[in-house]
Protein backbone atom coordinates (compact mmCIF):
# COMPACT_ATOMS: atom_id res chain seq x y z
CA UNK A 1 0.00 0.00 0.00
CA UNK A 2 2.27 3.19 -1.37
CA UNK A 3 0.27 5.37 0.69
CA UNK A 4 1.18 3.66 3.80
CA UNK A 5 4.61 3.12 2.76
CA UNK A 6 5.11 6.79 1.51
CA UNK A 7 3.99 7.55 5.49
CA UNK A 8 6.19 5.28 7.03
CA UNK A 9 9.81 6.63 5.22
CA UNK A 10 8.42 10.16 5.40
CA UNK A 11 7.49 9.91 9.16
CA UNK A 12 9.02 6.28 10.66
CA UNK A 13 11.67 6.60 12.98
CA UNK A 14 14.03 3.78 12.68
CA UNK A 15 14.84 3.29 16.39
CA UNK A 16 17.32 0.30 16.08
CA UNK A 17 17.81 -2.31 13.68
CA UNK A 18 14.46 -4.34 15.03
CA UNK A 19 12.56 -1.16 16.31
CA UNK A 20 10.32 0.76 13.50
CA UNK A 21 8.52 3.92 15.65
CA UNK A 22 5.20 5.34 14.06
CA UNK A 23 3.73 6.92 16.47
CA UNK A 24 3.10 9.88 14.82
CA UNK A 25 0.33 7.93 12.45
CA UNK A 26 -0.35 4.72 14.50
CA UNK A 27 0.55 3.90 17.62
CA UNK A 28 0.41 7.35 19.85
CA UNK A 29 -0.89 10.21 17.69
CA UNK A 30 -3.81 8.38 14.67
CA UNK A 31 -4.13 10.03 11.12
CA UNK A 32 -7.41 9.35 10.41
CA UNK A 33 -7.70 9.92 6.63
CA UNK A 34 -4.37 7.21 6.58
CA UNK A 35 -6.99 5.05 8.77
CA UNK A 36 -9.93 5.08 6.11
CA UNK A 37 -7.14 4.11 3.38
CA UNK A 38 -6.40 1.01 5.37
CA UNK A 39 -9.26 0.39 6.50
CA UNK A 40 -10.39 0.12 2.73
CA UNK A 41 -7.61 -2.08 1.70
CA UNK A 42 -8.87 -4.85 4.99
CA UNK A 43 -12.58 -4.42 3.86
CA UNK A 44 -11.65 -5.22 0.33
CA UNK A 45 -9.61 -8.03 0.69
CA UNK A 46 -11.82 -9.62 3.27
CA UNK A 47 -15.25 -8.40 1.59
CA UNK A 48 -16.46 -12.53 0.43
CA UNK A 49 -15.17 -14.10 3.62
CA UNK A 50 -18.31 -14.16 5.22
CA UNK A 51 -16.03 -12.11 8.58
CA UNK A 52 -18.53 -11.82 11.39
CA UNK A 53 -16.54 -9.85 13.62
CA UNK A 54 -13.12 -8.40 13.70
CA UNK A 55 -10.63 -9.09 16.70
CA UNK A 56 -7.65 -6.89 17.84
CA UNK A 57 -5.31 -6.12 20.40
CA UNK A 58 -5.88 -3.20 22.66
CA UNK A 59 -4.58 -0.17 21.92
CA UNK A 60 -2.88 0.19 18.39
CA UNK A 61 -4.52 -2.34 16.49
CA UNK A 62 -7.92 -0.62 17.36
CA UNK A 63 -7.84 2.46 14.57
CA UNK A 64 -7.48 -0.19 11.71
CA UNK A 65 -9.47 -2.28 13.17
CA UNK A 66 -12.63 -0.04 13.34
CA UNK A 67 -12.03 1.35 10.04
CA UNK A 68 -12.30 -2.03 8.74
CA UNK A 69 -15.56 -2.72 11.02
CA UNK A 70 -17.48 0.00 9.63
CA UNK A 71 -16.93 -1.07 6.00
CA UNK A 72 -17.68 -4.25 6.66
CA UNK A 73 -20.05 -3.58 8.85
CA UNK A 74 -19.26 -6.06 11.47
CA UNK A 75 -18.26 -5.47 15.21
CA UNK A 76 -14.94 -4.75 16.37
CA UNK A 77 -14.13 -6.99 19.36
CA UNK A 78 -10.56 -5.81 21.28
CA UNK A 79 -8.32 -8.15 23.55
CA UNK A 80 -7.81 -6.44 26.85
CA UNK A 81 -4.31 -6.17 28.08
CA UNK A 82 -5.14 -4.67 31.30
CA UNK A 83 -7.96 -5.90 34.09
CA UNK A 84 -10.56 -4.45 34.40
CA UNK A 85 -13.51 -4.06 37.03
CA UNK A 86 -16.06 -5.26 34.61
CA UNK A 87 -14.08 -8.04 33.18
CA UNK A 88 -13.98 -10.48 35.87
CA UNK A 89 -15.51 -13.86 34.60
CA UNK A 90 -16.83 -15.70 31.37
CA UNK A 91 -13.46 -14.85 29.69
CA UNK A 92 -11.13 -16.18 27.37
CA UNK A 93 -7.65 -15.64 28.71
CA UNK A 94 -4.45 -16.04 27.10
CA UNK A 95 -0.62 -15.20 28.11
CA UNK A 96 1.29 -12.97 25.42
CA UNK A 97 5.08 -11.78 25.58
CA UNK A 98 6.00 -8.28 24.25
CA UNK A 99 9.17 -8.21 22.63
CA UNK A 100 8.88 -3.63 22.39
CA UNK A 101 7.96 -3.36 25.83
CA UNK A 102 9.46 -6.55 27.34
CA UNK A 103 6.28 -7.67 29.39
CA UNK A 104 4.23 -10.52 29.71
CA UNK A 105 0.54 -9.44 29.18
CA UNK A 106 -2.83 -11.67 29.81
CA UNK A 107 -4.76 -10.94 26.95
CA UNK A 108 -8.75 -11.31 27.74
CA UNK A 109 -12.31 -11.32 25.90
CA UNK A 110 -15.70 -11.67 26.99
CA UNK A 111 -17.13 -15.03 25.83
CA UNK A 112 -20.22 -12.82 25.25
CA UNK A 113 -18.28 -11.49 22.42
CA UNK A 114 -16.36 -14.16 20.37
CA UNK A 115 -18.73 -17.18 19.55
CA UNK A 116 -17.88 -20.65 17.83
CA UNK A 117 -20.80 -19.53 14.73
CA UNK A 118 -17.98 -16.03 14.02
CA UNK A 119 -15.60 -16.03 11.56
CA UNK A 120 -13.05 -13.92 12.53
CA UNK A 121 -10.87 -11.77 11.03
CA UNK A 122 -7.43 -10.33 12.83
CA UNK A 123 -5.81 -7.07 12.50
CA UNK A 124 -3.36 -5.93 14.28
CA UNK A 125 -0.60 -2.93 14.07
CA UNK A 126 2.55 -4.90 13.85
CA UNK A 127 3.69 -7.97 13.20
CA UNK A 128 7.06 -9.00 14.68
CA UNK A 129 7.70 -12.17 15.90
CA UNK A 130 4.00 -13.03 15.82
CA UNK A 131 3.16 -13.34 19.30
CA UNK A 132 0.38 -11.53 19.08
CA UNK A 133 -1.45 -13.13 16.79
CA UNK A 134 -0.58 -16.04 17.84
CA UNK A 135 -2.49 -14.93 21.53
CA UNK A 136 -5.13 -13.87 19.56
CA UNK A 137 -5.05 -17.31 17.48
CA UNK A 138 -5.44 -18.76 20.63
CA UNK A 139 -8.31 -16.67 21.83
CA UNK A 140 -10.35 -17.45 18.85
CA UNK A 141 -9.87 -21.45 18.76
CA UNK A 142 -10.76 -21.02 22.63
CA UNK A 143 -14.32 -19.61 21.30
CA UNK A 144 -14.49 -22.34 18.46
CA UNK A 145 -14.60 -19.85 16.18
CA UNK A 146 -12.97 -19.53 12.48
CA UNK A 147 -10.08 -17.74 11.62
CA UNK A 148 -10.41 -15.90 8.19
CA UNK A 149 -6.93 -14.21 7.84
CA UNK A 150 -4.83 -11.77 9.91
CA UNK A 151 -4.58 -8.20 8.51
CA UNK A 152 -1.52 -6.24 9.31
CA UNK A 153 -1.08 -3.04 8.79
CA UNK A 154 3.58 -3.08 9.05
CA UNK A 155 4.99 -6.86 9.13
CA UNK A 156 8.45 -6.56 9.98
CA UNK A 157 9.41 -8.90 7.30
CA UNK A 158 13.18 -9.66 8.39
CA UNK A 159 11.33 -11.33 11.47
CA UNK A 160 9.80 -14.62 11.50
CA UNK A 161 7.00 -14.33 12.83
CA UNK A 162 4.78 -13.72 9.17
CA UNK A 163 6.60 -16.74 7.38
CA UNK A 164 5.64 -18.56 11.04
CA UNK A 165 2.08 -18.11 11.03
CA UNK A 166 2.17 -18.78 6.88
CA UNK A 167 3.46 -22.08 7.19
CA UNK A 168 1.05 -22.55 9.94
CA UNK A 169 -1.60 -22.25 7.05
CA UNK A 170 -2.94 -18.84 8.34
CA UNK A 171 -3.54 -16.29 5.24
CA UNK A 172 -1.54 -13.10 6.17
CA UNK A 173 -2.12 -10.39 3.98
CA UNK A 174 0.39 -7.20 5.23
CA UNK A 175 -0.03 -3.73 3.98
CA UNK A 176 3.49 -2.98 4.35
CA UNK A 177 6.17 -5.47 4.46
CA UNK A 178 9.71 -3.72 6.08
CA UNK A 179 12.23 -5.80 4.61
CA UNK A 180 15.30 -4.02 6.59
CA UNK A 181 15.57 -0.97 8.70
CA UNK A 182 19.79 -1.76 8.84
CA UNK A 183 21.56 1.88 8.66
CA UNK A 184 18.36 3.14 10.12
CA UNK A 185 17.32 3.32 5.83
CA UNK A 186 13.73 1.32 5.70
CA UNK A 187 13.59 -0.80 3.23
CA UNK A 188 10.83 -2.83 1.75
CA UNK A 189 9.99 -5.96 0.21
Amino acid sequence: MKALQDKIVNEGKVISEGVLKVDSFLNHQIDPQLMKKIGQEFAELYKNEGITKILTIESSGIAPAVMAGLLLEVPVVFARKSKSVTLIDNLYTTEVYSFTKKVTSTLTVSKDYLTEDDVVLVIDDFLANGEAAKGLIHLIEQAGATISGIGIVIEKGFQQGGQVLRDKGYRVDSLAIVSSLENKEIQFS
